[in-house]
């Protein structure tokens, strides 16, 4: 019998600031491929680190969302049946996913600084990020004591010495060795906080989402969340990870450009059909960048699916959009 499963996607936006065109274009491409499959749309809010978060950023998110005509069928303050929908509110199931990952002796405190990460004798990845030397595993009781008297640990995940392979519906077939590209990684912070990575495998592994569109610069992310996946016994969704907008200078967006936020641009605009459309022809949906409804682009999407949906191989390192 064939699956009947719907399919589950998500926006999961992060209220530190009023959404930029950058944030708009990844959240129209996470809808499109739901409504066009008549699936299910969650609204989470990923509002994990309460120095950064604002309920008010949260509230603005959802009204823009709205204007450009992007529902959801759960989600944000709306809730539903996998609640609640904001990660601040969702620490007990971190905990319970934190202490499972313990049970199985994978757990261990960290009392490295920052400054003792990034030591020249540290190796590094392509990107720069130091890659965990493993330094705090192997403490004993009586150092990791000592230690605790003068700073709070964070705790890593001990990882595999072995290739986690995946096929990104947009970046093609993908292969990390975590132990050699990664290191042991922290799933909760010093101050207690947890990690961004596990956080979001609990999260969308009990809310059965199945499919993530998200911005390529989370590529690496997707091992450790795999693994993570497997350790937790949840089903991974497939991965999407597309390009991401850049000004004109060559600088990925930030919440900081104020050309770019959507409190500008709609002002600007009055409408969203224009702007819709603008996006719609850098997905390549339409030939043209005119006037277009979020749903008349289902239909586009339907018709003709953007390149990166559907694509199981395909090469690397594909151009970003410039913004408008």
């Amino acid at each position: 019998m064939a699956d009947t499963k719907p399919v589950r996607g998500r926006f999961a936006p992060s209220p530190s600031g009023r959404m930029h065109l950058g944030n708009l274009f990844c959240a129209l491409m996470a809808w499109l491929p739901v409504r066009a499959a008549n699936g299910e749309m969650v609204l989470r809010i990923e509002d994990l680190d309460p120095g950064r978060s604002r309920m008010e950023y949260a509230m603005q998110m959802e009204d823009d969302l709205r204007w450009f005509g992007l529902d959801w069928d759960e989600g944000g303050s709306s809730g539903g049946p996998f609640g609640p929908y904001y990660q601040s509110q969702r620490t007990q199931l971190y905990e319970e996913c934190f202490s499972k990952l313990r049970e199985k002796g994978l757990v261990y405190p960290c009392y490295c600084t920052r400054g003792e990460l990034h030591a020249a004798q540290a190796p590094h990845r392509e990107d720069g990020m130091p890659v965990y030397s493993g330094r705090c595993r192997h403490l004993s009781e009586e150092e990791r004591a000592k230690l605790s008297q003068h700073r709070r640990p964070a705790f890593r995940l001990e990882v595999p010495n072995r290739e986690i392979h995946f096929t990104d519906g947009y970046q093609g077939s993908c292969t990390e060795n975590l132990a050699r590209d990664c290191g042991d990684f922290i799933i909760r912070r010093s101050d207690g906080v947890f990690a961004y990575q596990l956080a979001v495998v609990a999260d969308d592994g009990e809310m059965g989402i199945t499919q993530v569109v998200r911005g390529c610069d989370l590529l690496d992310s997707t091992p450790r969340q795999l693994y993570l996946y497997e350790l937790l016994g949840y089903p991974a969704p497939q991965f999407y990870h597309i390009p991401l907008m850049m000004s004109e200078d060559g600088r990925r967006l930030s919440k900081r450009d104020h050309d770019q936020d959507l409190g500008f641009l709609r002002s600007i605009y009055h409408s969203p059909e224009p702007l819709l459309g603008l996006l719609g022809n850098r997905a390549g949906l339409l030939e043209r960048p005119e006037p277009v409804t979020a749903r008349e682009l289902v239909e586009e999407f339907r018709k003709k699916p953007p390149a990166f949906f559907g694509v199981t191989e395909c090469e690397k390192a594909r151009p970003q959009f410039s913004t408008l």
